[in-house]
C-alpha cells in the first residue's frame, strides 16, 4: 500500500473512475484488477514513464481506500456515499448531463439536489488532484461527469496546465439551453488550457455557447479569448480529438489460432447459418437497438431476409440497471427479441440471440470474426469505438460494417454502409446490401476503413491532445502579452 505523496507528480490524470476494479477471488481475497478499455490503454505507458498519478472514484460507494500502486501507476481513489452515488452520478450525470447531450433522446431531470451533489464531488476531485500535483504540473480530467473541475483547479493552481477532453457529444445551443446550470457548466469547462472533443461539430456547439452565454470570442481553429477587465487574460483552445482504439492490440488477438477456433465455434453453435449480423452495446437507449430489431423483423416479416439463413446475435452488456429508463429499456428490448423468434423461430433455430451481459476481449474478437455484418445504430453516440474494434480485427480484409451517421466514427469510416437509424426502410435497404455485398466490394470497403483504423489509434490521440496542451501552455507567456499568437493559432489548427 502506498501513501499519497503531495504535490510531487508533474502528470495526473482525473476522471470518474480509477483504470482498477475491485475484485474478489474464490477464497474471498479482494484485489485490484486493470479495467479494460481505450483511455487506460492510452495513457498507462504515459503513466508508467513519467510516475504519473491518477485520480478517480473505485466503484463502490461508503468505502475508504487509501492511495496505491498499481503497475507502475500511482492510484489515488476518492470516496462517495451511497447518496452521493445515487444524486451525482445517477442522478446529475446519468439522468440529467447524459440524455441532455444526447440530444434528449430520453428526457433529462433537473433536481437542485443533484446539481449540488455534482458542485461537491467535482470540489473534491478538483483538491485531489490539486493535492497530488508539482508545481507547473499537467493534469487531464475527462468526461461529462467531471465538467467543473477545470476551473476549480484553475484556482486553486493557477500554474497547472490543464486539458479537458469530453467523450460524449456536446449538444446544440438550443438543447443545452435547457440545463439550468449552463453557465456553470461553462465556466467550469474554460478553467482548462485544451478543451477535446470527438467531432468537430461537438467542438463548434461548444464555442456558440461559449459566445451566447458568456460573450467570449472565438477566433479561428477553436481559439477562444478570455478577457478581463477589457484585457485579453487566458486563451483556451477548443478543438476535435477524435478517440480511437489500440488497434494492434486487436489484431494481435484476432490472429491467435484459439481466437479463430472460437469464431469457428460460434457460427457452428448458430448452426452456421449463411449471414452472422452482429450487435454489440452497453444496453443504452442511445445505441439504437430497437430500430435495428424493427428493420430485421421487418426483413423476416417480408420474406427478404430468410430467418433459418440469418442468425442475429446482440450483445447487450448491462449498464445503469438502477436507473428506471434503463430498466424499462431492457424489458422492451427483450419482449421485441422475444416476439421475433416467436414469428420466426423453430424448434432447431431461433434468430435472435441475445445476451445481456458482458464478455472478455477474447470472446468479442471471436464473435468479430464471426459475424459477417456488424451493425452499429447509435441514435447519438460521441464516437463508438465497437465500429473501429471490428475493421482492427478483420485481417482477412472481410466483413461489412453499417454505421450510424450519428456517431464520431461515420467521420473517418467513410467506406461503411452508412445509415439513418430513424429511418427505418433506409437501414433496411442497408442490411440487405450488407449481406448481398460481393467479396471484392467488401475487401475494398474493409481494406480503407482498417487503414484509418491501424493509423490513427488510441497512442496517436493521446499523443495528439498532449501536444497540443503542452503547447498551448507553454505560449502563455506570451498571451499575456499579446492579444494574438501565432503559434497558437498554429496548435489550434490541427495535429
Amino acid at each position: 500500500m502506498a501513501s499519497e505523496k503531495q504535490g510531487e507528480y508533474d502528470f495526473i490524470v482525473v476522471s470518474n473512475r480509477l483504470p482498477v476494479d475491485r475484485q474478489t477471488s474464490p477464497d474471498g481475497t479482494e484485489y485490484w484488477q486493470a479495467s479494460p478499455g481505450g483511455l487506460v490503454t492510452a495513457l498507462e505507458p504515459m503513466m508508467q514513464a513519467s510516475g504519473g498519478a491518477w485520480v478517480g472514484w473505485p466503484g463502490r460507494p461508503d468505502l475508504e481506500f487509501d492511495p496505491f500502486d498499481h503497475d507502475g501507476m500511482h492510484l489515488v481513489p476518492v470516496s462517495l456515499t451511497a447518496v452521493e452515488v445515487e444524486r451525482y452520478y445517477e442522478g446529475f450525470c446519468n439522468d440529467t448531463i447524459w440524455p441532455l447531450y444526447h440530444d434528449v433522446i430520453a428526457p433529462p431531470s433537473y433536481h437542485r439536489v443533484w446539481w449540488d451533489a455534482y458542485v461537491r464531488v467535482n470540489r473534491r476531485f478538483a483538491d485531489a488532484a490539486a493535492r497530488l500535483a508539482a508545481k507547473d504540473a499537467t493534469v487531464w480530467v475527462h468526461d461529462y461527469q467531471l465538467q467543473l473541475v477545470p476551473m476549480m483547479l484553475r484556482e486553486s493552481r493557477p500554474d497547472l496546465t490543464i486539458g479537458f477532453f469530453n467523450h460524449i457529444p456536446f449538444p446544440p445551443y438550443g438543447i443545452f439551453s435547457q440545463l439550468p446550470w449552463r453557465r456553470r457548466i461553462i465556466e467550469g469547462l474554460l478553467g482548462a488550457d485544451v478543451i477535446g472533443f470527438q467531432r468537430v461539430g461537438d467542438a463548434a456547439n461548444f464555442s456558440l455557447a461559449v459566445r451566447r452565454l458568456l460573450g467570449h470570442s472565438v477566433r479561428r481553429a477553436g481559439a477562444i479569448d478570455i478577457e478581463e477587465d477589457g484585457k485579453p487574460f487566458r486563451r483556451v483552445i477548443s478543438r476535435a480529438f477524435p478517440i480511437s482504439i489500440d488497434s494492434r492490440a486487436f489484431e494481435e488477438v484476432a490472429k491467435r489460432p484459439d481466437v479463430q477456433a472460437r469464431a469457428r465455434q460460434i457460427r457452428e453453435d448458430l448452426g452456421n447459418p449463411k449471414k452472422i449480423l452482429l450487435g454489440v452495446d452497453r444496453l443504452d437507449y442511445t445505441k439504437g437497438i430497437q430500430h435495428r430489431l424493427k428493420a430485421l423483423g421487418e426483413l423476416f416479416a417480408a420474406g427478404e431476409l430468410d430467418p433459418e439463413e440469418v442468425s442475429f446475435v446482440q450483445v447487450a452488456s448491462p449498464s445503469r440497471e438502477r436507473v428506471e429508463t434503463y430498466r424499462q429499456l431492457r424489458d422492451e428490448i427483450e419482449l421485441t427479441v422475444g416476439r421475433i423468434n416467436g414469428d420466426f423461430g423453430s424448434i432447431r433455430h431461433q434468430p435472435v440471440s441475445y445476451l445481456h451481459h458482458g464478455y472478455p476481449r477474447d470472446e468479442m474478437v471471436a464473435l468479430y470474426l464471426a459475424a459477417d455484418v456488424m451493425l452499429v445504430t447509435a441514435l447519438r453516440d460521441g464516437m463508438n469505438l465497437v465500429a473501429k474494434e471490428y475493421p482492427a480485427v478483420r485481417f482477412d480484409e472481410d466483413g461489412v460494417l453499417v454505421l450510424s451517421e450519428f456517431t464520431g466514427s461515420a467521420d473517418e469510416l467513410r467506406t461503411a454502409l452508412r445509415v439513418n437509424p430513424h429511418d427505418i426502410d433506409g437501414l433496411k435497404a442497408a442490411i440487405l446490401e450488407a449481406t448481398r455485398m460481393p467479396q471484392a466490394d467488401r475487401r475494398r470497403r474493409m481494406r480503407a476503413m482498417r487503414r484509418r483504423v491501424l493509423e490513427n489509434d488510441v497512442a496517436r490521440w493521446s499523443s495528439s491532445f498532449l501536444d497540443v496542451l503542452r503547447e498551448a501552455r507553454g505560449n502563455s507567456a506570451a498571451r499575456d502579452e499579446s492579444h494574438v499568437d501565432p503559434v497558437l493559432e498554429q496548435a489550434g489548427s490541427g495535429a
